[in-house]
């Protein structure tokens, strides 16, 4: 491809994008803040606007969003790699600073409890999605220098939070899948979920500074483990203002200091 076809592509995604970001979340491109927070939890947001007394906009549409006066900003994008992959993309609308998923995922080490964060030094691209974007050879990485922010946030809580690889799979009902939880266990992933590889790599295609912290809900690979709803209202219950005062508390610290995350072209 040429410079100037390439140029008109980025041209003609990024016209797109300013369209259709508004039209997704309801919320106008200037409202969003430098710094954003990913979720696919209603009550992460409503916890977020009523902390910060800020309008949810969005109501009735596929995604939606909220800003304090602080500037930062946080985006309920709804759940799978596809809504992951829709919102990176139309997020080169705003072109963010940085952008923290607040997420849940499944643990897949007996020694992972319900309540431990875990912040990925990686993801496995199962999923599908990122291949759009890259080739299959391309690590999913998030930026370092975002989680380095993160990490302090929880150690000056004395919290426990672990590190590894994350699997992210579009499968939704595996657990009762013996060969599949094989393949998990011969490659050492500390969890699994939908949308971490995705945002990863749609991020790094996009230039796009990104991290997850993501809160362990259920431990399925042992006996009555697979998450139901009453045990996700628990787990939400517990830990959900935790895990949302260290995402808003590292993204805003970043926002004061000034803190440049840089991003190699490619």
């Amino acid at each position: 491809m040429s410079e100037l076809t390439q140029a008109d592509n980025l041209f003609d995604r990024l016209e797109i994008a300013k369209n259709w970001l508004p039209r997704y979340t309801g919320m106008p491109i200037d409202q969003f803040g430098d710094y954003i927070l990913l979720t696919n939890f209603h009550d992460y947001l409503e916890s977020f606007a009523n902390r910060f007394d800020c309008e949810i906009r969005g109501i009735g549409r596929p995604m939606q969003a909220a800003t304090n006066s602080a500037g930062l900003s946080i985006i309920n994008f709804g759940i799978g790699s596809a809504n992951a992959a829709t919102i990176m993309d139309l997020l080169i609308a705003r072109r963010p600073k940085g952008v923290l998923f607040l997420g849940k995922c499944g643990g897949l080490k007996a020694t992972t409890e319900i309540g431990h964060f875990i912040l990925p030094i990686a993801a496995i691209r199962g999923e599908g999605t990122s291949s759009d974007y890259f080739s299959p050879d391309v690590p999913a990485l998030p930026s370092f220098k975002l989680h380095k922010f993160v990490s302090d946030r929880i150690v000056e809580r004395e919290l426990d939070y672990r590190t590894g690889v994350i699997y992210t799979t579009n499968r939704r009902l595996w657990e009762h899948d013996q060969e599949f939880r094989n393949k998990l266990k011969r490659m050492t992933c500390i969890g699994i979920e939908m949308e971490t590889a995705t945002i990863f790599i749609v991020g790094h295609y996009n230039e796009i500074a990104r991290g997850a912290l993501l809160l362990v809900s259920d431990v399925p690979i042992t006996p009555d483990g697979v998450k139901t709803e009453v045990s996700d209202r628990e787990v939400t219950r517990k830990w959900s203002e935790i895990h949302l005062d260290i995402g808003v508390n590292a993204m805003t610290e970043i926002g004061l200091r000034g803190e440049q995350i840089k991003h190699f072209h490619h």
